[in-house]
């Protein structure tokens, strides 16, 4: 990459996805040299400050986020729900994995 072209801050979708492409490739490399190396962790902060700064989520309360996933889908029988969304209940541990497992989240958000 360093021969095509330097790094640089990522200011768009196709430079982010070419950025995780040529990421991607080093890390498959079975014996990277120390500059192939060095390039994989400068462009994994460059892809981390992109992705952080454009889909960062807001902190939220664990019903906040709970709220705002439903928005998106329904989770369960509406009674189960309703008793989540009112505090009558808890959500199980199986319930928080799906939860996360569904909408690619960190479990820790429902925590």
């Amino acid at each position: 990459m360093l021969a095509k072209t330097a790094p640089k801050v990522i200011r768009n979708e196709a430079e982010n996805q070419f950025y995780i492409e040529t990421l991607y490739a080093l890390e498959q490399k079975p014996n990277p040299r120390r500059e192939e190396m060095e390039l994989a962790d400068l462009l994994t902060v460059l892809i981390e400050n992109f992705e952080n700064a454009r889909y960062s989520l807001p902190r939220s309360s664990p019903l906040q986020a709970l709220e705002f996933l439903m928005a998106v889908s329904v989770f369960g029988a509406r009674s189960t729900v309703s008793q989540i969304m009112s505090s009558k209940r808890e959500l199980t541990m199986g319930q928080i994995s799906r939860l996360s497992q569904f909408f690619h989240v960190s479990p820790e958000i429902f925590f």
